[in-house]
């Protein structure tokens, strides 16, 4: 039977899939076993959500902006003629066969192994994750290695760590494993503040049994017997399909006391955060979990050695442990022939702002920026140049358009003044002021600041307020070296990776971008044309035609002129709202 897959996860239902799958679903009640309908997580095209998969005979065809209307075509069309909607098809996989489809570009290049199953499998349905080949990697560490054995295998791997720091991870896992025997704990960070990152969210949303497997075989690995999942609050729906999947797991013996007859006990809890970024930091999570204000630890000792509630922990985020299931099914050697000699396997992005096809894509390590920018990414919006990349969300840096041949790894991004992030990729256009860009990232850090140390406290305070009165128009000429001191001093100093970071966005923009804090301190300039206060509304006496439309839609009468003769701004009291350019269907109405 025909099957028709409508992808529900939060980008699918934000994008309008509900509807889409009401109306199937209606479709289905008035032809009865006509097709079987599913749904399942996101498979990475965000930007072509609704996303519609029929399925018949290892044949996979994938439509893409799938609206009710566009449902009952693929119904009358597809389902019951047997003919594809061709300018609708997003995407054809047959096996043997070449990708092919309008998204097939994109497509090509990527290597899914955390992503294996998203977009897939029903992420609500346990039986669907074993015909994949769930829990075949537990079954291998419960019955077929020892705990050395399966920490040498995640060594062996290169696996290092995903949340942005890139620790090995195997390394971090014989740590906690080398404590003695008693309680320990291993802690799941789902937490994900990033702006612009969504990576562990789509995981969690469409394959969370793959996160389970791995907690589970790591709990084997270093001898904990209970582990933590915490997850943001603001995620609702990993939060239920995490629950699903955990009692799911319980029922089928994967989870609880004497798994499989195999004699290791382990669980799993979930606890939800209240959306601090800081508690991204490990030992500021283990604080919240333990019911105390989120606020990081000094170490030494580590956490492998104290870590939540003193004991033994090892801590991984949401991509680390997806890897670990497929690692132990398929080898490490399998696994280590992705990436670079120093950074093994593969890395999900998402890529977000002016790109055109934003979504999550994995790709190998040691691929250039340029290739996920122009050949996953699809490009500039508006065919608008390329100018920079923002990677590792705030704590990361600004990587510009010149530097685009430069490898993701993890050695090869920290050499540009950034970090690897957990993957968030904001990719930026000539339309983005890169001193407003910094600000806005050091917004976002001095407000999620814990407030511990003095030097993120107060020092992410003193440059938001430098450069709050640059993009205003206000800049002195002391202002970029008392950034670059202070920069400097916030990151030798502070307690924790939050503050330590904080200062990046500026010091890489300052870097690359210095001519631009020269035009807006010297210049009172703003060159991207976006520090409204630095730019003044024009109109082209070549363009306007005098249809007054601009002047009806300003809101403070700052335009004047005759009908069907050019018109004006006044500059003194323009609200600088943007709505005459939006409006004016000529294309006469500028920035300067």
């Amino acid at each position: 039977m025909k099957q028709v897959i409508v992808g529900m996860s939060t980008c699918g239902l934000s994008a309008g899939s509900q509807k889409t799958y009401d109306r199937l679903a209606e479709l289905l009640a008035a032809n009865p076993g006509a097709f079987e309908l599913k749904s399942s997580g996101c498979i990475g095209m965000c930007y072509r959500e609704p996303l519609v998969e029929v399925r018949e005979n290892g044949s996979r065809v994938i439509y893409g902006a799938v609206t009710p209307e566009l449902a009952d075509a693929i119904i009358s069309e597809h389902i019951k003629g047997g003919r594809a909607l061709e300018e609708h098809v997003a995407l054809r996989i047959c096996e043997g066969a070449e990708i092919a489809g309008a998204e097939a570009p994109a497509q090509r290049g990527q290597v899914r192994i955390v992503l294996r199953n998203c977009g897939l499998i029903d992420p609500e349905s346990i039986e669907e994750y074993e015909a994949a080949g769930g829990y075949r990697a537990l079954r291998k560490a419960l019955f077929e290695m020892t705990p050395d054995g399966i920490v040498k295998e995640i060594k062996d791997s290169g696996l290092r760590g995903r949340g942005g720091a890139g620790f090995p991870t195997g390394l971090k896992w014989s740590f906690a494993a080398s404590q003695p025997a008693g309680v320990k704990y291993v802690v799941c960070n789902a937490d994900e503040g990033d702006p612009g990152a969504f990576m562990d969210r789509s995981v969690l949303e469409g394959d969370p049994h793959s996160v389970i497997e791995g907690m589970i075989v790591c709990g084997r690995a270093i001898g904990a017997s209970f582990g933590y999942i915490y997850c943001r609050a603001e995620y609702p729906m990993a939060i239920k399909r995490l629950t699903i999947a955990l009692d799911a797991a319980r029922e089928k013996g994967y989870l609880g006391t004497n798994i499989l007859g195999s004699g290791f006990d382990f669980d799993v809890k979930i606890k939800q955060g209240a959306g601090a970024f800081v508690c991204g930091e490990e030992t500021a999570l283990f604080q919240s979990i333990e019911g105390k204000r989120g606020m990081p630890r000094i170490r030494p000792p580590f956490p492998a050695e104290k870590g939540l509630w003193a004991k033994p922990t090892n801590n991984n985020n949401v991509e680390t442990y997806a890897n670990v299931p497929w690692i132990l099914v398929n080898g490490a050697a399998a696994y280590a022939k992705y990436g670079t000699e120093k950074s093994r396997g593969t890395k999900v992005f998402a890529l977000a702002g002016k790109v055109r096809n934003g979504g999550l894509a994995e790709v190998p390590m040691g691929i250039p920026i340029d290739d996920l920018v122009f050949k996953i990414g699809g490009g500039i919006k508006e065919d608008r140049a390329f100018k920079a990349v923002q990677m590792g969300g705030p704590s990361g840096g600004c990587i510009p358009a010149s530097l685009g041949t430069t490898s993701v790894d993890f050695e090869s991004i920290p050499a540009t003044g950034a970090i690897m992030g957990s993957g968030g990729m904001v990719v930026m256009d000539d339309q983005t002021c890169m001193v407003e860009m910094a600000r806005f990232f050091l917004d976002f850090t001095q407000n999620e600041s814990c407030g511990k140390c003095t030097f993120c406290r107060i020092g992410t305070l003193r440059m938001l307020e430098i450069l709050t009165r640059i993009t205003q128009g206000e800049g002195r000429p002391e202002d970029v070296p008392n950034l670059l001191e202070l920069g400097a001093q916030i990151k030798e100093s502070s307690l924790c990776g939050l503050g330590q970071t904080a200062p990046n966005p500026v010091l890489t923009t300052i870097r690359y971008f210095a001519d631009e804090y020269e035009a807006h301190i010297r210049d009172k300039r703003c060159p991207a044309g976006s520090c409204l206060a630095l730019v003044d509304f024009i109109i082209d006496p070549e363009k306007c035609t005098g249809c007054t439309v601009c002047a009806k839609h300003c809101p403070v009468n700052a335009i004047s002129g005759e009908r069907k003769k050019v018109h004006v701004i006044d500059t003194s009291i323009c609200a600088k709202c943007g709505k005459c350019i939006t409006s004016c269907a000529f294309g006469a109405i500028y920035k300067k």
